[in-house]
């Protein structure tokens, strides 16, 4: 068996290793992910040292190594320069690359996650710096991609609860609908406060019926558990929540900053939850957006 190999990748972390190498984490369409010594890569003069940075695809000849593989060739078919020029920007790509990492296979070919992700890549570099709000709807749109590649797309067109169709009612100013996390996505507030009223009259019937019948049968009731309310959403909410199921990003008039910030806080809740793990980037969103408002105020 050759103890080399071929492999297309890009790049999605890297660490120091001793005084010059770098361990980098590399999506491949090949072998899905992997894990490699690009050695002398913090060298001034290396020929890896470019090649080894975040987002950059490489074509790579690797090396099998007993604890990790090696690096021994790489030549670069893509970077993405336009995302390291704009903090959002590589905020961003830095988002959906955790949530790639996560989802990601090792030894299994990962041709569709590759692609996606690159394509969303495309995307957030291709943003105009002068529009933020551009940022944070390609970024929920690359999330809700991922989540849905990975099967874990939450429920955004009927209601967790009744099964029923929801539509934005923008003629309504205080119109909301709910989302839940454990229940994995929109809820009716008018199904929610149906069926606690049910659990409510479940309940005193049980209370006036404190003396059992002798030999009587007894029936058990599996009442549906409420479900937690994680957060309220307005129509425009839920409108852009429902058309990042689209290849394209829908505009939407009337659409703003804050509510695609309401839309990115749902999906980073939900995916952190589903991923069970934090998603360590979001700071660097928060942060970025909180200073982008305050210069502009």
């Amino acid at each position: 068996m050759s103890r080399t190999y071929k492999a297309t990748g890009i790049n999605l972390k890297t660490q120091v290793l001793g005084e010059s190498d770098k361990i980098v984490t590399i999506l491949t369409r090949e072998f899905g992910l992997i894990r490699a010594v690009a050695p002398g890569a913090r060298k001034h003069n290396s020929s890896l040292g470019g090649r080894s940075g975040m987002f950059v695809v490489n074509e790579l000849l690797i090396a099998k190594g007993r604890s990790l593989d090696k690096i021994t060739q790489a030549q670069t078919l893509k970077t993405y320069p336009g995302l390291a020029k704009d903090l959002g920007k590589l905020a961003a790509s830095q988002y959906l690359a955790e949530i790639v990492l996560c989802e990601a296979l090792s030894e299994q070919p990962q041709e569709e996650l590759y692609d996606l992700f690159n394509e969303h890549l495309h995307r957030l570099e291709a943003v105009s710096s002068a529009n933020p709000s551009g940022v944070l709807a390609h970024l929920a749109h690359g999330v809700f991609h991922l989540l849905a590649l990975a099967g874990l797309t939450p429920q955004v067109q009927i209601c967790c609860l009744s099964g029923r169709p929801l539509k934005p009612d923008f003629s309504d100013p205080n119109w909301q609908v709910g989302f839940s996390i454990p229940a994995g996505g929109t809820v009716s507030l008018e199904a929610r406060e149906r069926l606690r009223r049910e659990g409510e009259r479940e309940m005193r019937e049980m209370r006036r019926d404190q003396y059992p019948i002798p030999n009587a049968q007894t029936v058990v009731v599996h009442r549906q558990d409420i479900p937690v309310i994680s957060s309220r959403l307005g129509a425009m909410e839920l409108a852009l929540l429902q058309h990042l199921s689209q290849p394209e990003i829908m505009q939407i008039d009337g659409a703003r900053d804050h509510h695609w910030l309401s839309v990115e806080q749902i999906l980073r809740q939900y995916a952190q939850y589903q991923l069970g793990r934090p998603i360590r980037s979001a700071t660097l969103i928060d942060s970025y957006f909180a200073a982008n408002h305050d210069a502009t105020v």
